[in-house]
Formats: structure tokens, sequence, C-alpha cells
């Protein structure tokens, strides 16, 4: 628990998409074990251990309309200060061989819905100040993403909305940072042949990530930390 945490958002709350699993999971339950109330949301969270001050939040976000409608009771009942858009998806192989309904998924889950939730919460973030927004991106948004290019598009295009934010909010107390995670254990490679590789030195776990998030909300305010990568030791996948 880190203490600045504690005292810069007690009675505070966040929202993290992608809340379930994963590197999404892992930022909430360390927001939850620093006091702050985390409304999660995700498809599927049978799988999930209760947490405390965890409240899960079942939510398509390829239902544009039940999203806006989420966000919005979320934000009129609580003190939302931190908004972390973690959810993704990913379709890789040649593109010409991913189809157009996997196409528009991963622009509508990876790009749409994060442009969304910072639509409906950001006049509320300027007005009171103070407030992070966390997105979680990717290093393929950087570079070239072969067998992945969509992917790295829909990633490429948060990175720049991140970028963009920044410059538009920081003068009102509003804080964005853009994280870049290379090969992490998730089950974000479920559509894949590949995987992260067995070798620690060879993957970022997804506690890697929430300890980053930690340290972004628990700089001193007038501080961002505005873009992350986080890569591993050894560049290596591994073939399923």
């Amino acid at each position: 628990m880190i203490e600045s945490i504690v005292n810069k958002f007690s009675g505070k709350a966040a929202i993290v998409t992608g809340a379930s699993s994963g590197i999404g999971r892992a930022i909430a339950c360390m927001l939850c074990d620093n006091g702050i109330k985390v409304y999660g949301i995700g498809r599927d969270f049978s799988l999930c251990e209760d947490v405390d001050g965890f409240e899960p939040v079942e939510c398509d976000l390829l239902d544009t309309k039940n999203l806006i409608d989420t966000i919005e009771y979320i934000s009129s009942r609580n003190d939302v200060r931190i908004l972390v858009n973690c959810a993704g998806v990913a379709y890789y192989g040649l593109h010409e061989n991913i189809s157009v309904e996997h196409i528009q998924e991963m622009i509508k889950v990876n790009v749409e819905a994060p442009l969304v939730i910072v639509n409906r919460l950001m006049r509320e973030f300027k007005t009171k100040g103070n407030c992070y927004i966390i997105n979680v991106s990717s290093v393929t948004a950087s570079k070239p993403a072969p067998h992945g290019s969509a992917y790295g598009a829909t990633k490429a295009a948060l990175s720049s909305f991140s970028a963009s934010i920044w410059e538009e909010a920081r003068k009102h107390g509003v804080y964005v940072t853009d994280i870049c995670p290379d090969m992490t254990d998730t089950n974000l490679y479920r559509n894949s042949d590949f995987g992260v590789d067995d070798d620690l030195e060879a993957r970022i776990e997804p506690e890697d990530v929430a300890d980053l998030v930690a340290s972004v909300i628990s700089s001193r305010e007038g501080v961002c930390v505005s873009s992350l990568k986080v890569m591993p030791r050894f560049n290596r996948i591994k073939r399923k």
C-alpha cells in the first residue's frame, strides 16, 4: 500500500475496463489494495475471486449505448478520479485473412470505447481537477506490427488520442498517461499461433504494469508521466 495514494484518493472511485483478467485485473486489485473503490467493467467475472472494494460491472464494450449508460450511472453516484482504459482485443495473421467483423471489433473495443468513455467523463474531470486517465496501449503503437497490422493501428490511434487529450486537459489538472507494454502474460494472444515465452525475463507480468500505474497516480500534484514503454529484457515469443 502506497501512503500517498491512500491520502490522495480517500473516498474516491476508479473505473477500470478489462477488469476481469490480465492487466486490467491487476490494476483493479492494486487500486483496491490502496483503498480506492473500483468499478471494474468486463463481460464475465465468474472466475474472479472477491476483492474488498471491487464492484464488478458486466458490460459489453461493443454495445455503445449500454456503455454510455453504465459510465454515466457510475459517475453520477461516485467521485470518480481515475479512469483506466485497459480492455483490448487482438486478432493476428496476414491482414487479408482477418475478417471484416474482427477488424470492426478491434476498432470498437480498442479505440471507440476509450474515446467514448473519456468523452462522457472529461467535463467532470476538468471541473474537479486532480483526475487521472490511463490508457493501456501497446509497443505496437510505435513500430511495424506484421501479422498484427490492424491491432497495431488501433493502438497507434489510442496512443495518439492520449497525447492529444493530455495537451487539451493538462491546464485543468487532468493527468493522462499512455502505457505501452510489450509481450505480457495475458489471454490477449488467444486468437494467435503464439504466446509469451516461459522465461520471466522474456515477458511482462500484469502486476508489473499495475506497479507502474501506482507510481503514476502517486506522483505529486503538478507532475505527469505522459507515456511509458514497458519491455522485457529478452525479445522472444513462444509458438503454440
